[in-house]
């Protein structure tokens, strides 16, 4: 793993200079770059195009605005695994504004903002935590004396790409669930003309922007992204298809109430609420907290929070989805069986009923056919 460091980037140095400059191995700078290959879900061979496409790149400006929001998603990103935040910040990007982490404040930090936008203007990256309020003028949020909207259109202008970080950026989260107060909105209902990416959740994976960010690094694009906007290589599959409790569901094996017996068997939570079965997350893969745990993992049910206006759709959160198709094995097995058993004697019956209609029928036939039809003519009478 890359470690953070003291040690100050000099003027057009490339990420690679600067590793070697730190004492950065290539063996572990390699494995970096294979684990990102497996994150993106990209062939192994991939990694060496990611080597030199990092090794090449000169660091990169990130404006990072926190609009209306709670700060959470900032929280998931300081915990990401590989890189750390250190690494993030002083090896991958510059992060030239950022007011909750960087040491400026007030004039000084929105003029390092100014200054950032316009000396790398039409290639920095636009990173957005936090809904956009469009009521009352924009009101709720203001910074600097300058409204949400207003701030996200100036930074967009000059920017290469948008990662929006987050449900709030995704959609607008809780604030745009009903009756929505302040008119809360997401990313792309305002900037129309910039690729964006949603990195969905409340909060998201920290490791899903890292590898975004690896990933525009490498290719100079943004991951291909589902109807939703979120990337692909950790949105596309659902988190009931990759469940580690997925046995159990398909067993009919299910928690009942929190901390029953069946919750200590670790069996599946969809009985108390769980919208693994409608959600798109790599929460079982990429996990949390450094890859230690994940919410189902932990013993509660999923709540959706991918998936946009959750708030609305998903809840009440312990309330149980509606037909959702499984086959319960275990729980199944002694009906489907005496279902069978019925059947087989069910067939046997018809088949019996079937040969003695036959028969009974073959009879009338034969009774009624004329006597004089089936007797050979006397001619001597």
């Amino acid at each position: 793993m890359i470690t953070p460091s003291a040690y100050a980037w000099t003027e057009e140095e490339t990420l690679g200079q600067h590793l070697i400059s730190r004492g950065v191995s290539r063996r572990d700078f390699m494995k970096f770059c294979g684990e990102m290959a497996v994150v993106l879900g990209v062939s192994g061979a991939t990694a060496p195009r990611i080597a030199k496409a990092l090794e090449t790149v000169k660091r990169p400006s990130v404006i990072w605005l926190q609009l209306q929001e709670c700060t959470g998603c900032v929280e998931s990103v300081l915990r990401t695994a590989n890189p750390t935040i250190g690494d993030l910040v002083l090896d991958v990007v510059s992060l030239d504004y950022q007011h909750t982490l960087m040491a400026a404040a007030g004039t000084a930090a929105e003029k390092a903002k100014q200054s950032a936008m316009a000396a790398n203007k039409g290639s920095y990256i636009l990173v957005v935590t936090g809904s956009i309020p469009t009521k009352e003028g924009g009101i709720y949020t203001v910074i600097g004396g300058r409204t949400a909207q207003d701030l996200i259109k100036e930074a967009a202008d000059g920017c290469a790409a948008i990662l929006a970080v987050g449900a709030c950026a995704h959609f607008g989260s809780v604030q745009s669930a009903r009756p929505n107060p302040t008119g809360a909105v997401g990313v792309r209902d305002i900037i129309k003309n910039k690729p964006i990416v949603n990195i969905a959740g409340c909060p998201p994976i920290g490791d899903v922007v890292t590898a975004t960010v690896v990933h525009y690094l490498t290719f100079g694009r943004l991951p291909a992204v589902d109807g939703e906007g979120r990337p692909l290589f950790a949105y596309g599959k659902r988190i009931h298809d990759q469940c580690t409790r997925r046995a159990h569901f398909d067993a009919g094996q299910f928690v009942e109430s929190f901390d029953d017996d069946s919750a200590r068997k670790g069996y599946c939570l969809y009985s108390v609420g769980c919208k693994g079965p409608e959600t798109f997350s790599p929460c079982p893969i990429f996990q949390w907290n450094t890859r230690t745990s994940w919410p189902i993992g932990a013993g509660h049910p999923c709540i959706g929070c991918t998936e946009p206006h959750f708030w609305d759709t998903m809840t009440p959160f312990y309330g149980r989805l509606p037909n959702v198709g499984g086959f319960a094995v275990e729980q199944r097995a002694d009906t489907i069986g005496a279902a069978l058993a019925i059947g087989a004697v069910a067939g046997i019956a018809t088949h019996a009923a079937a040969t003695v209609f036959t028969q009974i029928r073959r009879r009338k036939a034969t009774q009624q056919v004329p006597e004089s039809a089936t007797e050979t003519e006397n001619p001597n009478g």
